[in-house]
């Protein structure tokens, strides 16, 4: 892919020192200028979550006293590359990146190591190395998330239960991660199987096309939908009960991420269960920043800690839901 010459070597030539005498990713965020900017190249803004996401970064760079450059993929991975390069070009200090796929940033990354502006990866991973490649990666343990949606399932329907599966955006190290977890868990219930598996790409519509379609075909063939994140639960939920089936009663149905919608649907006996995914990125990566930016060791992984919602506690957690 052809490079932006003047913006990037410009840049890389006044990091060359910091290059030579840190000798590390993490050291050479920039110090000198009177404002510090932060570019975060979100991959998309079409739903809940990734607006909580957005809006929590805006509110931790602004107590703090960031400048922070957004940008939107609009769900486009050649976008968000061509992102990642404009920020670069916008001499940001550092880079906030959530990839829109695992393997589709290898040159955008490659053009911020070349330009010397540290990366890091929030909320989901990338093909690449640790301190060379990008600085950490922040976020949750996604296979775990699977385990215990499987592990939740599994309880309330006796360990037998024919399943419906819809995964998350194709490529995306979220999706395979929670399906990971998920059948890893299911594998000990010999009495569970998935017996159908289809993306519905996070997204609501999607999610409520695709289970119309797995209803109208499968009929009454399975009894639970494991979904890999709300928006695409609520979706299938609308299916369901557009098919005749009654969510919660006929089928069950387990998610992740942990938004007011959904947990307004598990208190409608709609939902079963939610793990959550927390999108307030915004304390840890502006901490995460500052390490960089005072030239610390950071590590590899910086993982958060998720709740898990269910009829017992979604009623107190819905009023400070995104």
């Amino acid at each position: 892919m052809p490079r932006r010459p003047p913006a990037v070597s410009r840049l890389a030539a006044a990091l060359a020192a910091c290059v030579l005498a840190a000798g590390t990713l993490a050291a050479c965020a920039r110090k000198d200028d009177r404002r510090y900017t932060v570019g975060f190249a979100q991959m998309e803004s079409n739903n809940p979550w990734r607006l909580a996401q957005t809006a929590s970064l805006k509110q931790e760079a602004a107590k703090r006293g960031y400048g922070l450059v957004v940008t939107d993929a609009l769900g486009q991975t050649p976008k968000q590359v061509n992102d990642v390069e404009d920020l670069i070009a916008r001499r940001v200090q550092v880079i906030l990146l959530a990839p829109r796929e695992y393997r589709g940033l290898v040159t955008a990354l490659d053009e911020a190591r070349d330009a010397h502006i540290p990366v890091i990866l929030v909320d989901r991973e990338a093909a690449g190395v640790p301190g060379r490649d990008y600085v950490t990666f922040l976020g949750s343990n996604f296979v775990e998330q699977g385990r215990r949606a499987a592990e939740w399932l599994a309880r309330a329907t006796d360990g037998t239960a024919t399943v419906v599966e819809l995964t998350g955006t194709a490529g995306s190290s979220v999706a395979a991660d929670r399906a990971k977890g998920f059948r890893e868990e299911l594998a000990k219930h010999p009495g569970m199987r998935v017996v159908a598996s289809q993306t519905g790409d996070f997204a609501r519509a999607r999610g409520q096309e695709v289970m119309q379609n797995l209803a109208q075909s499968l009929g009454t063939g399975f009894t639970a939908v494991y979904a890999h994140n709300d928006e695409m639960a609520l979706g299938a939920i609308q299916a369901l009960k557009a098919a005749g089936r009654v969510p919660g009663k006929d089928v069950t149905v387990v998610s992740i991420d942990g938004e007011k919608a959904a947990l307004e649907a598990i208190g409608r006996g709609e939902l079963g269960a939610t793990v959550e995914s927390n999108p307030r990125f915004g304390p840890l990566a502006f901490e995460t920043v500052e390490q960089v930016r005072r030239g610390e060791a950071v590590p590899p992984k910086k993982l958060v800690t998720d709740r898990f919602f269910d009829k017992s506690n979604a009623g107190r957690f819905v009023g400070e839901a995104y």
